[in-house]
């Protein structure tokens, strides 16, 4: 078979370079519709290798689909029924979307990061593209069960290339069809001068992994035009569209077909002798004239319809008026994963998304009773998934994961060396030089200085804890004067992967009292590419404030969102212009009424929808046991950002 070849498919020794396959474990950060027994059972699931089908919780993931898929195999290797995606192919549109603040509408371009992942699809044009798509479909083969199938939804433009990717990694004779579906009715640039007709299609490459795949076949309503041609008979009585069909056998003996007279007609006929005469008692078997053959009686209604083609006429693109639309220029309509799905899966079948964007696959595998895995490196993108999610009536509980300090820790100490000492240094070292500060020695907790602040640089595998930030200001303490190292102001900016719910609001007010003017800074995850690094798309970005209020009557709890405040590095100016008080930054919040300082457990929340644009800034519970609890409240802004704050409350007993 001819071989497509593209750079960065070989080696420079001349073999093929295989993909990743690192089993990184997942990390659990929220579970969504669990009980208390239901999420330790989820927490303790996934600390295993191995998932029992009796245990499994759906389960949307932040991150690279690239280290994804490889932790995925452990536990889903051969498992999964139908995996659909929809890759960005060549349209700046792929990651931005448009994103609501109360009654205004604004375009949240791509994050830094979802910019590198576009240029690193396609920085060399189509081969990055194509070795992209190959490293992915390798590792999708071996997820797929022995009779799943893969749609691989694409442009035009470059689906001709990806059909041979495939036929590569699948074979070509497990090739099943190429479906066009027109998302436009028209499309015509002619004005500005073009020599070619209107492209209003997207192709849908269909493979299944072997040659038995499962196959539910879908029809659709007969035409109108073909119902007026073909069943043009009506009976009185009942007002039922018929037809008259064929009932003679074809082949006549040499197919086995009996031969006898029925109603003074002798024929091979399609039926034995007692079926036929029991069909004429119900009427399905009628004679128009005497003497003529037979015919049967086909009803319209009792008919499935066509047989799906491989062209799709009937199925539109989201809407801007429509329900569903959640403001992804590239979303996909529900009907179209409709299809899909009930096409190639069962109830309670496996199907997988790893480009998940607006969500659109698994809201509708929820819906048809499907189990789902998805991912999406987008972190707006899980944001806006959830929030379909929780839309949904009888949402079964599900979890939300990502590879944090795992995926961290890899890049470690492949960036920066064997030895535990060595390595550490190196790696604050490289920090540092990131967010433009210089290094400072002969500290513990302190490590560089910007502007005259002191810079801490939090570990790849653990958050910034308060504990932390008092270690922190004691060694401030010590610094203040201390020659050139020594700090110009009183300040300290705190860089971290994670932050403890707490840091950002006790930490900080405990290093006001100090006379410290602390910021908490997130290392971005761009850090981990050096691509990011060396194109300069690195920028640190300031936590959130979040305010919290609580009323208590005995064992009633009252939360209250007071403020929120949101550093505006990352906020365009025509968003910054259209918020005029604080809850407009506010997309969703929810609470945790019993924080065990592990997974946060969503157990109430609240959020912006179309059709309820309003949120609420309070919600209650009732406690059933005395004691000593923890809140988290987790709000998530209208960039898809996320922020915590913890609080703890004393439940009494009950006064009798």
């Amino acid at each position: 078979m001819p071989e497509l070849v593209w750079e960065g498919k070989y080696g420079s020794d001349g073999r093929k370079l295989a993909p990743l396959r690192v089993a990184l474990p997942f990390q659990t950060v929220e579970t969504v519709n669990e009980s208390a027994q239901e999420r330790q059972r989820s927490l303790d699931l996934f600390g295993t290798s191995r998932t029992a089908d009796s245990d499994w919780r759906n389960r949307l993931i932040w991150g690279d689909n690239k280290y994804v898929l490889a932790a995925l195999l452990e536990q889903l290797s051969g498992k999964v029924r139908l995996i659909y995606i929809d890759p960005p192919f060549a349209t700046g549109q792929d990651f931005s979307f448009r994103a609501t603040i109360e009654s205004s509408d604004f375009v949240r371009e791509a994050s830094v990061i979802e910019q590198k992942a576009y240029r690193d699809t396609w920085g060399r044009g189509i081969d990055s593209f194509l070795q992209m798509l190959y490293e992915r479909f390798a590792i999708m083969y071996d997820l797929l069960t022995e009779d799943g199938t893969i749609y691989v939804h694409m442009g035009w433009e470059v689906a001709p290339y990806v059909r041979v990717v495939l036929d590569e990694i699948f074979g070509r004779s497990h090739y099943v069809n190429q479906v066009i579906w027109r998302r436009q009715t028209a499309h015509s640039d002619v004005g500005q001068g073009s020599k070619h007709m209107g492209p209003i299609h997207d192709v849908i490459l269909v493979y299944g992994k072997g040659s038995d795949y499962q196959w539910n076949m879908q029809y659709q309503p007969y035409s109108e035009a073909y119902i007026g041609a073909f069943y043009n008979n009506v009976e009185p009585d009942t007002g039922r569209r018929y037809r008259l069909s064929d009932i003679t056998g074809p082949g006549g003996a040499a197919k086995g077909n009996p031969q006898y007279e029925f109603l003074g007609v002798t024929r091979y006929w399609r039926f034995k002798r007692e079926r036929m005469e029991e069909m004429y008692r119900q009427g399905r078997i009628v004679q128009t004239n005497p003497g003529t053959v037979p015919a049967q009686k086909r009803y319209l209604d009792e008919m499935p319809g066509v047989p799906l083609q491989d062209l799709w006429l009937d199925i539109n693109t989201v809407q801007p008026q429509a329900l569903e639309r959640v403001g992804y220029d590239t979303q996909k309509p529900e009907a179209l994963l409709d299809r899909i799905i009930r096409l190639s899966s069962n109830p309670d079948d496996i199907v997988g998304d790893f480009f998940a964007g607006s969500g659109t696959t698994v809201t509708v595998a929820e819906k048809l009773g499907r189990r789902w895995v998805a991912c999406d490196l987008s972190r707006f993108a899980i944001h806006t998934t959830r929030k379909r999610l929780l839309g949904i009536a009888g949402l079964r509980p599900f979890v939300v994961q990502n590879l944090g300090k795992y995926e961290r820790q890899v890049w470690q100490m492949a960036e920066f060396g064997e030895t535990a000492a060595a390595r550490a240094a190196a790696y604050r070292a490289f920090i540092l030089e990131l967010y433009n500060a210089r290094p400072v020695s002969g500290y513990t907790w302190l490590h560089g200085l910007k502007l005259g602040r002191l810079v801490h640089v939090g570990t790849v595998d653990a958050p910034v804890t308060v504990g932390d930030v008092k270690q922190i200001a004691v060694e401030f303490r010590k610094a203040v004067g201390k020659g050139v190292d020594s700090p110009s102001t009183r300040s300290v900016d705190v860089l971290g992967w994670d932050f403890a719910f707490e840091v950002n609001e006790v930490a900080r007010q405990d290093a006001a009292k100090a006379g410290i003017d602390m910021r908490f800074v997130r290392i971005p995850r761009e850090v981990l590419d050096k691509r990011a690094v060396d194109q300069g798309d690195i920028h640190f970005f300031e936590l959130a404030a979040l305010a919290v209020g609580t009323q208590q009557t005995k064992r009633r709890v009252t939360v209250t969102l007071t403020n929120f405040i949101i550093p505006l590095d990352d906020v365009p100016e025509d968003v910054q212009r259209a918020v005029n008080k604080w809850p407009q930054w506010i997309d969703y919040w929810a609470v945790d009424w019993d924080n065990h300082g592990d997974t946060f457990h969503n157990e109430w929340q609240t959020y912006r929808s179309r059709r309820d644009p309003i949120l609420e800034l309070s919600t209650s519970h009732e406690y059933e046991e005395p004691g000593e609890y923890t809140i988290v409240v987790k709000v998530i802004d209208i960039l898809g950002n996320d922020t915590t704050k913890s609080l703890s409350v004393t439940v009494p007993d009950r006064v009798r």
